[in-house]
């Protein structure tokens, strides 16, 4: 069935109806948007929401490195920031602060920091995906988390109001987001437009592009980037530096679950809390095999895994 984009509100940006978002996510499975709405920047996103009626749901995707797409699609408008606007990052005058839209890829953003001399931010390319997406979840690696160097988070409500929060570093008299270990309680009827980040201040750019360089390596070495994966599938049971911390992948391991299969979705050998897209699984498969994971694990060890991925949308109508 064809969505109507004639109910809409007119954009500057593109609105596609019925748009496939397995291109759009790092599994390369799921079904379709009813609508995809890629604004061409904050004002154009802030008048759309404002005239969109509130009975039409609306759903963030960002690169798609940590979410599965089910395959009945999702209700309502999809929105995706992509493209040269909100991409951009920018040294935020003389204070050491870093200021990125919510689409600059987490990379992208560490790759800026160093080339601009200012140490800190290394750790971030380590982390997949965008960096409006890692808020959500407080990602991490390496020892630091989004929440280390969050001064500020800037947003649109889903009545087009601009709001901002702060971070944990800060105290700007802006309401708190409550960050926990791969978890906060950012609002969800808010989407993320851009973040101030604090630096550790001046360092040596050629020392900061080598540890990016050794992040990386260290990444391709310990997990499958080159498989249609996705971030990290569980989050750890236990927050980083809780003594005998336990990993979600050791107890993966354990439970027997290495290179288990559903369908055409497959436990990573090279990492087992990763789950992949051998060819053609559908999105109902990696679902399944992530339930099935955890069915084990908590057979095994008594510990119930939380899903570090997020699972959007409609489950696909019987046959």
């Amino acid at each position: 069935m064809s969505f109507d984009l004639s109910s809409l509100p007119p954009v500057r940006g593109k609105l596609i109806a019925d748009a496939p978002l397995a291109p759009y996510t790092w599994f390369r499975a799921g079904g379709a948007a009813d609508a995809l709405f890629l604004p061409a920047d904050q004002d154009d996103l802030a008048a759309f929401l404002a005239a969109l009626p509130l009975e039409i749901p609306v759903t963030v995707l960002g690169v798609g490195s940590n979410v599965i797409v089910r395959d009945g699609g999702i209700e309502g408008v999809v929105v995706r920031l992509m493209g040269k606007y909100w991409g951009e990052v920018s040294v935020s005058g003389g204070n050491g602060q870093i200021t990125a839209r919510a689409g600059a890829l987490d990379l992208s953003v560490a790759r800026f920091s160093a080339r601009a001399g200012l140490a800190g931010l290394s750790f971030l390319s380590g982390i997949p995906g965008s960096l409006g997406g890692a808020v959500r979840t407080n990602a991490g690696c390496y020892g630091r988390e989004i929440k280390d160097v969050l001064v500020r988070i800037n947003g649109v409500d889903r009545t087009g109001e601009r709001v901002s929060f702060q971070g944990e570093i800060a105290d700007l008299g802006l309401p708190q987001t409550g960050f926990q270990y791969r978890h906060t309680d950012f609002p969800s009827n808010v989407i993320i437009t851009s973040l101030v980040l604090a630096t550790q201040g001046q360092g040596e750019p050629a020392t900061l592009e080598a540890e990016i360089k050794t992040h990386q390596a260290r990444r391709a070495e310990t997990q499958p980037i080159k498989d249609k994966t996705s971030g990290s599938t569980f989050a750890n049971p236990d927050p980083p530096g809780t003594e005998n911390q336990r990993s979600a992948w050791q107890l993966i391991d354990a439970a027997g679950c290495r290179a288990l299969r559903v369908g055409g979705a497959q436990v990573s050998e090279k990492h087992c809390n990763f789950l992949i897209n051998t060819g053609e699984a559908t999105a109902a498969d990696l679902e399944a095999l992530g339930e099935l994971v955890r069915a084990r694990v908590l057979e095994t060890s008594g510990v119930s895994l939380r899903w570090e991925v997020r699972r959007i949308g409609r489950l696909a109508k019987p046959a």
